[in-house]
């Protein structure tokens, strides 16, 4: 009989939490898990999923108008923010049942509360101390603020999903992919955004053609981009609304100040470093390839261990843990090539190097490059246009990097990373026959490399 009440505690029951205790369970371990807020983690509540649903939502002006161009009449319209929160809600409470149970039927047992690391094999669980042989943490992200006056003002991610109401003004300050896809909602509903970054470009990590191609879009939109620009503090006004001193002298006025300016790892208090877990200075675990802590007995994976932050990335490595743990072993988890979607207006879709990191890795590349305007838009009215580019390296003529803005991005961009992690090559891309007419088979048929000079630019 174990000398322990579990084989495996889960603190945290986001996306990797789930898995990995779920998997574990699968493969024969005695495992509990505890949340002290929502079944699923950011990505069901305050994430991906209300995100992406708000995203759909404000994009039907767009819809709204580009349909007279192929002879609709479509009348008066309004939008209900309460309808649209009510709605989201309704389905994210649904979400938070399937979690639950399939929790439940994976026979894991849930607590409900906050769990801290009391010792190597002990957690603390609403004053209740629990034995377990391993512990695993996984208790994601949380949105982090910089610390300027008037800081209790502003709102994050967290906030926006449950506003009230539709502010008229809103300041959004970032210029991470969050930022962009905030403001694009917020803009797409109705709202005037400005969105601020202190850098000269946003989306920095992305491809260099990619941000600049989303700047211009963006602004096409209505949106007021204002790089390097950043607020230093922020006043709350008798009406109720803000103002917002920036950097340079200069004030702005707005209703809502939404700060999306990056995600700190959710270690405060968890009582890690008292057990002896090394973090970064960021707050992040560190782990080794089989996600294991410093101390023997406690892992982590997930948004914690600052990797990479995606959810289909945790619940990957979930599965690893989960197997190498409990199963047959030898599973590693690849980072290179992960297919990536930005919900921006236009959406963006991107997976491999962008052209710099294929320059620096592989040194001679060539760049297919095609900027058009969709197909549905000649007829719309909607001056969006859409870009496609291709990273080979020369040497083995293998697509290291595919980047696209326009719609439907994230799909396209899905099934293009299964070949490239299958290693296909610009002449496997060449072969393949495309779809007429899709905006997808411009992958497909983009045969002459842009100039030398004019990639370089």
């Amino acid at each position: 009989m174990s000398e322990y009440e579990y084989d495996l505690f889960v603190i945290g029951a986001g996306s990797g939490g789930v898995r990995a205790s779920r998997m574990s369970s699968s493969l024969g371990a005695k495992v509990a898990i505890a949340e002290d807020l929502h079944l699923g983690g950011t990505c069901v509540n305050v994430g991906c999923v209300p995100k992406k649903l708000m995203v759909y939502a404000s994009h039907y002006h767009e819809d709204f108008d580009e349909a007279a161009g192929f002879g609709w009449t479509v009348g008066p319209r309004a939008h209900n923010w309460a309808k649209l929160i009510d709605a989201k809600n309704k389905e994210i409470a649904r979400l938070n049942g399937i979690y639950g149970t399939l929790l439940q039927n994976a026979g894991v047992e849930l607590f409900n509360g906050r769990a801290t690391v009391t010792g190597p094999h002990e957690v603390e669980v609403n004053g209740r101390r629990i034995t377990a042989e391993r512990i695993l943490v996984a208790v994601g992200g949380w949105p982090s603020v910089p610390d300027i006056p008037g800081k209790e003002h502003v709102i994050t991610s967290n906030e926006f999903f449950y506003l009230d109401d539709l502010p008229k003004r809103v300041i959004v300050v970032g210029g991470g992919y969050i930022a962009v896809e905030l403001a694009g909602i917020f803009n797409g509903l109705g709202a005037s955004v400005t969105q601020l970054y202190r850098g000269s470009l946003f989306l920095r990590g992305f491809d260099e053609d990619i941000r600049h191609f989303v700047a211009g879009e963006v602004r096409k939109k209505g949106i007021d981009l204002q790089f390097e620009k950043n607020i230093a503090s922020v006043e709350k006004k008798a009406d109720g609304s803000l103002a917002a001193t920036l950097e340079d002298g200069s004030v702005m006025e707005a209703d809502t100040i939404l700060y999306a300016t990056g995600r700190s790892p959710k270690t405060r208090n968890l009582g890690l470093e008292e057990a002896g877990v090394k973090l970064t200075k960021s707050g992040a675990i560190i782990v080794n390839d089989d996600y294991q802590t410093s101390v023997p007995s406690i892992y982590a994976l997930g948004d914690v261990i600052d990797r990479v932050a995606l959810t289909p990335v945790a619940i990957g490595e979930g599965m690893v843990f989960a197997h190498n743990t409990y199963g047959k072993g030898g599973r590693k988890m690849s980072y290179r090539d992960i297919p990536t979607a930005v919900f921006s207006q236009p959406p963006i879709g991107t997976v491999g190097l962008t052209e710099d990191q294929a320059r620096k890795e592989y040194g001679e590349v060539d760049i297919y490059r095609s900027e058009f305007r969709p197909m549905k838009h000649t007829m719309s009215g909607s001056d969006e246009r859409s870009l496609m580019k291709l990273i080979v390296d020369r040497a083995s003529d293998r697509v290291v990097g595919l980047h696209m803005v326009g719609p439907e991005a994230g799909e396209i961009t899905q099934g293009f990373g299964v070949a490239m992690k299958a290693g296909a090559t610009k002449a496997d891309f060449d072969a393949t026959v495309g779809i007429h007419p899709t905006s997808a088979e411009e992958f497909v048929t983009m045969r002459e490399p842009v100039p030398q000079a004019q990639a370089a630019e």
